[in-house]
């Protein structure tokens, strides 16, 4: 891994979801962490903004309890459904 001292603060963009909506090139948004953390929440909301701006948005969960279909109150099964 690279040492954190040459990292420019300045050349990273800002943390922010404005700025994850106007990437244009951005195809992938990973979201992880340990259990109750709040990703599906996170994904779920990540998805509905960037709809607003996208033609296709595609979420893929390998959440075994189903939330994602809780989430969107939706019947979600193993065949892309839109929503």
């Amino acid at each position: 891994m690279a040492d954190p001292e040459f990292y420019d603060d300045e050349d990273l963009p800002d943390p922010s979801l404005k700025n994850i909506i106007e990437q244009d090139t951005l195809q992938w948004i990973f979201v992880g962490g340990k259990g109750g953390v709040g990703k599906t929440t996170t994904s779920c909301c990540l998805g509905t903004q960037l709809a607003k701006h996208r033609k296709k948005v595609l979420i893929v969960s390998t959440d075994p309890a189903h939330n994602l279909s809780d989430a969107f109150c939706q019947k979600i099964g193993r065949e892309p459904t839109p929503i």
